[in-house]
């Protein structure tokens, strides 16, 4: 009797030869006793015989061994229809302690005791061993300490649930280190490539790894509010108003005194902490785990794929022979170069783990001022001296006015702008289109003397005018 709860032979169907076909009839039967829409937990007799039939038919039984209790007849006469495999496994199920009956008038209903029933599911999650999500447990727990802070004497009780929603995490993360552990020793036993491959998709993928494990290494990582999940346990173990009024909800919710009401509230605030506080270092052994166990099968695949199918596990044999063998008839050797079945490509070596980068601060850079306005000078300074074909027309232009034709020395250079724009006043067709289009509005004249222009510029003097 497991613990005083359950019945000495609850686990003999699954013990017996005929263990595989009572684990799929558990399994099936589950769905019927753990049904949402299941209002009254007594379930037909006839409904379960169905559904122990369907099985029955799905996995084709065709042979029964005798077991363990059954009566000399029943050991000589085996079933020899459907209907009495039925019989068979359901009176078997029923004699073990896995069902009920309960007799209402006419009809007969079945039905699972709490401890039976607490028994199945916790086999049915055995079996799926569904993956978890690091996101949704993060998020659980932050949900229930904002309601325990934001309402302690209301909603305190929450706090209870974010301990044990985290200490579930916390048992998670440990058997998937222990799983990864485990198969990692299943596939350094096995010779076979096509077999660690099936085993790594089967077991590691599928049963192991966790669900949103790829969003650990992206901006959406799901500990971002580790950071705010402890500063808040943190403020809330510093405000003795909060946690009197959860010590308060717990006694009475739990019917303790308050001196063991405070102390749970304490313990569950600390249980959070060390939790969230550890999970860096469990992460990195589960990390180092998986790298592990992704390289050896890296290496298991790259040795597929060569021209000689089975030449790693002819190695690997060979090898294990080897080591069998006297160290004194074992030649030594220096060099592997030399040896014919390994070149110098296959001594690899292993690829390199990517190196996380740790946090640094940034800080913001000051620019001083004075480097601020000496640039806005330099910027003010190269747009004056710039070049533009309109700025020359716009010279020109106020120095005609009225006047149909001026000289060199009736121009005036009062600013740097008006140095360039004379400047280039005469080569304005080695501007570039624009400044040949300009130049085409105007008809200029050179002489043979030399002016001088306002005291600036000595240059030969011309004569323009606008044309007609």
């Amino acid at each position: 009797m497991l613990f005083k709860k359950l019945p000495e032979t609850i686990f003999v169907p699954l013990s017996g030869q005929n263990k595989h076909i009572y684990e799929a009839v558990l399994l099936d039967l589950a769905d019927q006793f753990f049904d949402e829409d299941l209002v009254d937990p007594f379930v037909p007799k006839d409904l379960i015989r169905s559904c122990i039939e369907d099985t029955v038919v799905r996995l084709g039984v065709r042979r029964w061994e005798p077991e363990e209790g059954e009566s000399e007849a029943e050991r000589q006469e085996l079933p020899r229809s459907t209907a009495e495999y039925t019989s068979r496994i359901y009176r078997r199920l029923v004699d073990t302690g896995w069902l009920e009956e309960e007799q209402r008038i006419y009809r007969t209903f079945v039905l699972l005791s709490p401890a039976i029933s607490y028994l199945l599911r916790t086999l049915v999650g055995i079996n799926e061993l569904e993956k978890r999500s690091y996101g949704g447990a993060v998020l659980n727990v932050l949900s229930s300490l904002e309601s325990a802070v934001n309402d302690p004497a209301g909603r305190g009780i929450t706090l209870q649930e974010a301990a044990q929603t985290a200490a579930d995490f916390s048992a998670h993360l440990t058997d998937m280190m222990l799983g990864l552990r485990e198969l990692k020793i299943s596939l350094a036993a096995t010779s076979n490539p096509q077999e660690i491959v099936r085993s790594f998709f089967d077991r590691f993928v599928a049963h192991i790894l966790v669900s949103d494990y790829k969003t650990l290494k992206t901006k959406n990582n799901p500990f971002r509010f580790r950071r705010q999940i402890l500063s808040m346990l943190r403020d809330l173990q510093f405000d003795p108003l909060k946690v009197e009024k959860l010590s308060q909800h717990y006694q009475e919710q739990f019917e303790l005194n308050f001196a063991d009401a405070e102390a749970m509230v304490h313990s569950h605030i600390n249980r959070i902490i060390r939790i969230f506080e550890s999970v860096d270092q469990r992460l990195a052994t589960i990390d180092d785990f998986r790298y592990r166990l992704e390289k050896r099968v890296a290496d298991t695949v790259r040795y597929m794929d060569k021209t000689t199918p089975g030449m790693s596990s002819r190695l690997s044999r060979l090898i294990s022979d080897v080591s069998k063998l006297d160290a004194s008839v074992i030649p030594h050797i220096d060099t592997l170069d030399d040896v014919a079945f390994l070149a110098p490509g296959s001594v690899r070596s292993p690829i390199k783990r990517r190196v996380e980068t740790k946090p640094r601060v940034i800080r913001p850079v000051e620019i001083d001022p004075r480097v601020l306005e000496m640039r806005q000078l330099f910027k003010e300074y190269k747009a004056r001296r710039e070049v533009k074909p309109e700025n020359i027309e716009l010279y020109v232009e106020r120095h005609l006015l009225n006047n149909k034709k001026i000289s060199a020395s009736d121009f005036t250079i009062d600013c740097i702008e008006d140095y360039i724009c004379f400047s280039y006043l005469r080569h304005m067709r080695s501007l570039g289109k624009k400044g040949r289009g300009t130049a085409n509005k105007y008809e200029i004249k050179f002489e043979d003397t030399y002016v001088n222009v306002a005291d600036m510029v000595e240059c030969r003097d011309f004569s323009i005018q606008r044309k007609v």
